[in-house]
C-alpha cells in the first residue's frame, strides 16, 4: 500500500527500527507530556477559509534569510542519521537538495560536512551549533562550515544539558561511545577512530554572542526560544532569526507547545527578524496554522528520519512531497494563491 500521510511513515520507521533506536528518536523528555502537546495543539486551531476566489494557480515559493525555497517546509537538525538508513544525513541532504527546501544539517552528523556537501551541492544548506566549551573547536567548526556554502549558522539554545529521557537511559543509550562524531574531531585527529562527544557548554549566554558574531559573517539564528522575554533579547543581540521550538518535547517537559508559543514570539520581535517555527508538524494544515500565525516557514524533525528510515533518500523525498502537497491543497481551500495571503483572518482558536 501506498504512504499517502507522514504517519504511514511512521507506522513503518517503528517496524523497521530496532526498539532502542526508535526510542532514541520517538523519545521525549519527562512523562513525554510536551511532546504530545506539539501534536495536540494543532487541533485546537480552527481554519476560516474564503472562497470565490481565483485559485486556479496556487504559488507555494518563499524566501527565507534572502534564500529562495519551493515550499516554507524545511528539515530540522536533528543527529546520527546513519541510525536510520546507513548513508545519513547524506541521503537526507540529497532529498532537500531535490525538493529545494533548506536543511539544517546537525553538529551531531554522522557523515561529515564536506562528504555532506559533496553529494548535494547545489543544496541550501544551514548548520546547527551546539556551543562547546572549546572555544577553537567552535571556531574550527564555524569556519569549515562557511567555507563549504552553508549560509546560516543555528545556535540551539536550550540544551545547557540534556533532558531527562527516560527511554534512553532504560535502554542505556551511549552515543558518546557508540558512534563516530567526525565533525567534533580537531583536524590532527581526522584519520583517528572515535571522538566521545564534546561537552556542550552550559556557561553559554547572551554575552558570548558577540564573540560569534565577531567571528562568522553567516547570520546567526536562535532556536529553542519560546518566550517574548527571549526573543526580545534576541532581537537587542542583533540576531537574523528565531526558531521557536521545544526541542521536540526532548529537553524541558510541561512547556509550552512550540504552536502555542509562537504567537507571543512573533509579537515581540516586530518583524524586526525572522521567526520559524518546529514542533508537532504533521500535516498541510497545521503548516498553513503556522504562517497564519506569523512563521516565516516551519522544520520538520521526526517525519524527516521516519522517511529515512522507510525508504532512505526516497522515503525523505515522498515526506517532503507529500507536506508539500497537503500544503497546496490547504491553501487553495482556504483561499489562498501566495503565502504572503495567509494571514492571521485566516484561524481562530476552538473553546473545547
Amino acid at each position: 500500500m501506498p504512504f499517502v500521510c507522514l504517519t504511514d511513515f511512521q507506522a513503518q520507521a517503528r517496524e523497521r527500527l530496532s526498539k532502542t533506536t526508535w526510542d532514541y528518536i520517538e523519545g521525549g523528555a519527562g512523562e513525554g507530556f510536551t511532546k504530545e502537546d506539539n501534536i495536540a495543539a494543532f487541533k485546537k486551531i480552527r481554519l476560516r477559509p474564503r472562497y470565490l476566489k481565483d485559485v486556479s494557480e496556487v504559488d507555494t515559493r518563499t524566501i527565507i534569510q534572502g534564500e529562495k525555497i519551493s515550499a516554507p517546509i524545511c528539515i530540522s537538525p536533528t543527529g546520527f542519521h546513519c541510525l536510520a538508513w546507513p548513508d545519513g544525513e547524506m541521503s537526507t541532504a540529497r532529498a532537500a537538495q531535490a525538493a529545494d527546501i533548506c536543511y539544517i544539517t546537525s553538529t551531531y552528523a554522522s557523515c561529515t560536512l564536506e562528504d555532506i556537501v559533496a553529494t548535494a551541492p547545489r543544496g541550501l544548506r544551514w548548520f546547527q551549533l551546539y556551543v562547546q566549551r572549546d572555544r577553537q573547536l567552535n571556531k574550527q567548526l564555524i569556519q569549515r562550515v562557511e567555507s563549504l556554502g552553508f549560509k546560516a549558522l543555528v545556535i540551539t539554545v536550550d540544551v545547557p544539558i540534556t533532558g531527562n529521557r527516560r527511554h534512553d537511559i532504560r535502554n542505556q543509550v551511549d552515543l558518546k561511545t557508540n558512534l563516530l562524531l567526525k565533525d567534533l574531531r580537531s583536524p590532527k585527529e581526522s584519520s583517528g577512530p572515535c571522538l566521545q562527544m564534546s561537552s556542550i557548554d552550559p556557561s553559554n549566554c547572551w554575552d558570548d554572542l558577540s564573540w560569534l558574531q565577531s567571528i562568522t559573517q553567516l547570520p546567526i539564528i536562535l532556536k529553542g526560544i519560546l518566550t517574548k522575554e527571549d526573543a526580545e533579547l534576541a532581537v537587542k543581540h542583533n540576531v537574523q532569526g528565531i526558531i521557536v521550538s521545544n526541542h521536540g518535547g526532548r529537553q524541558l517537559d510541561e512547556v509550552l507547545a512550540s504552536i502555542d508559543a509562537l504567537t507571543e514570539v512573533v509579537a515581540a520581535v516586530k518583524g524586526k527578524i525572522e521567526v520559524y517555527l518546529d514542533g508537532g508538524i504533521r500535516t498541510g494544515n497545521d503548516v498553513l496554522k503556522s504562517l497564519a500565525l506569523g512563521a516565516k516557514c516551519v522544520f520538520l524533525g521526526r517525519p524527516i528520519l521516519w522517511g529515512l528510515a522507510c525508504k532512505g533518500e526516497r522515503g525523505v523525498e515522498e515526506v517532503l512531497n507529500i507536506l508539500k502537497n497537503e500544503f497546496h491543497t490547504s491553501m487553495t481551500l482556504t483561499g489562498c494563491r501566495s503565502v504572503a495571503e495567509i494571514n492571521r483572518d485566516l484561524i481562530q482558536f476552538s473553546r473545547l
